[in-house]
């Protein structure tokens, strides 16, 4: 059986659907997995994943490309399996890609759907409500007829060793970026607590993206380690692997520590349910305020002047945090 599984968002969504893609590839024999641009660095860290359809959907992302019928044929050329199952949020709908599978010739789709699917669907499931994204994925696999694997976690495959990256251990990484300005703890906030952290004793590794070097710079300052633009994501996954616990929004990072076993401090703003996307099968500690006015908004921008729900948190609100989740 040639298994599709497909995830068209963001790096940290792949990660969330990694313990689905187990499943189905406990019983498939060759499992592909179609995502976006931006979660492809995260497919290829996934274990039971023979091979990757990169495509930029037009229904996805924070910035969608326009329709290009050239390239959406190319899409159903390459699709080549018997199954799939299409995992969405649960604010989206599965229809446009269940089209689009149809058309390539799939004969067995199955995915969540409020909305009528027509012939679209052959398993057409119901997620539970208020379930966390990972275990609506698994709930989905299971009812297409993959049962759940033993291990359930989020898991990347090895990383590598990047102690020539960190220096010894034990350290702490501040992960101060975030895919949207709602989710980002100021850097002020995070510059305070890596100096807090680093008085009471802790070393702190401060990482970025390529384009975060001047965040990092700033946040790391005279008191921590700025790895800003030095690590892809295998790298990132060994920084985030040997540290004593993670601080960092809700944004990719989170899940790639979750996923490498490292507890985290999570400054979540509630502008997606903490439930749904918080830190999944390692110790973590939730802070911000998720009744502040932004909660289930989805903005990307905080609607709300000062950012109460994340400037609510305080460095030592930080460190706190940090030690508990560490004992746990």
């Amino acid at each position: 059986m040639k298994a599709l599984v497909t995830r068209l968002d963001s790096f940290g969504d792949v990660l969330l659907a990694g313990p689905a893609v187990r499943a189905v590839a406990a019983r498939a024999d060759h499992v592909t997995l179609l995502c976006g641009p931006r979660g492809e660095p995260a497919a290829r860290l996934l274990p039971g994943v023979d091979d990757i359809l990169v495509w930029d959907a037009p229904w996805a992302g924070f910035e969608p490309p326009p329709v290009n019928r050239a390239e959406t044929e190319a899409l159903l050329a390459a699709v080549d399996a018997d199954t799939a199952l299409v995992l969405t949020s649960f604010h989206q709908s599965p229809l446009p890609t269940a089209l689009l599978l149809r058309l390539a010739g799939v004969r067995r789709i199955a995915a969540d759907s409020v909305d009528y699917p027509g012939s679209l669907l052959d398993v057409r499931h119901q997620r539970a409500p208020h379930a966390h994204e990972a275990e609506a994925a698994l709930d989905l696999a299971e009812a297409a007829g993959f049962p759940r694997p033993d291990d359930t976690r989020l898991r990347v495959l090895p990383p590598p060793n990047t102690s020539a990256l960190t220096g010894p251990e034990p350290y702490l990484v501040v992960h101060p970026g975030a895919s949207v300005p709602a989710r980002a703890w100021s850097p002020g906030r995070c510059a305070q607590a890596v100096r807090e952290l680093t008085a009471a004793g802790h070393r702190v590794v401060v990482t970025g993206g390529r384009g975060e070097r001047d965040l990092t710079a700033r946040v790391a300052g005279a008191h921590g380690l700025d790895l800003g633009g030095r690590t892809e994501a295998p790298e990132l996954a060994g920084v985030l692997a040997g540290a004593r616990a993670v601080v960092t929004g809700n944004t990719g990072p989170a899940h790639l520590a979750a996923a490498v076993g490292t507890p985290v401090v999570s400054l979540f703003a509630p502008v997606v349910p903490a439930e749904r996307w918080r830190p999944y099968g390692v110790p973590y500690v939730l802070l911000g305020d998720q009744k502040a006015p932004c909660a289930d908004s989805r903005a990307r921008n905080c609607p709300v002047p000062g950012h109460p729900c994340l400037e609510s948190v305080t460095a030592h609100d930080v460190l706190t945090a940090v030690e508990k989740v560490m004992q746990a």
